[in-house]
C-alpha cells in the first residue's frame, strides 16, 4: 500500500489563475454564440414583420459583443472567488491530513 500512503501533493496557485481565465473565456465564448444566434432569429424575425431585408451586422455589435462582455466580467469574478475559495479549501484540508499522521 505505498501507493495510498503517500501524501498528496499541495494544490499549485498559479493554476488558479489558468483555470480563472479558461473558464472565462469558455463561458464568454458560448455567451457571445448564443446571443448571436438569438439576435440574428430576432432581426431575421423583425425584418420579416417589417417587410426590410434586416442589418446582421448590427447583432454583432449591438447584441452579442455586449452580452459577451457582461458575461465574461460576471463569470470572471463568480470564478475567481470560487477557485480561490476552492484553492483554500483544499490547501487547509490537505495541511491537516499531513497533521494527523
Amino acid at each position: 500500500m505505498p501507493a495510498a500512503s503517500k501524501a498528496r501533493k499541495l494544490p499549485r496557485w498559479y493554476l488558479v489563475p489558468v483555470r480563472v481565465l479558461l473558464a472565462t473565456f469558455l463561458v464568454a465564448l458560448v455567451a457571445f454564440a448564443l446571443s448571436l444566434l438569438f439576435g440574428i432569429v430576432g432581426m431575421v424575425i423583425h425584418g420579416r414583420l417589417e417587410g426590410i431585408h434586416p442589418n446582421l451586422t448590427l447583432t454583432y455589435r449591438h447584441i452579442a459583443l455586449p452580452v459577451a462582455a457582461a458575461t465574461s466580467g460576471v463569470v470572471l469574478i463568480a470564478v475567481t472567488i470560487l477557485e480561490v475559495r476552492r484553492y483554500r479549501q483544499v490547501k487547509a484540508l490537505r495541511r491537516i491530513e499531513e497533521a494527523s499522521r
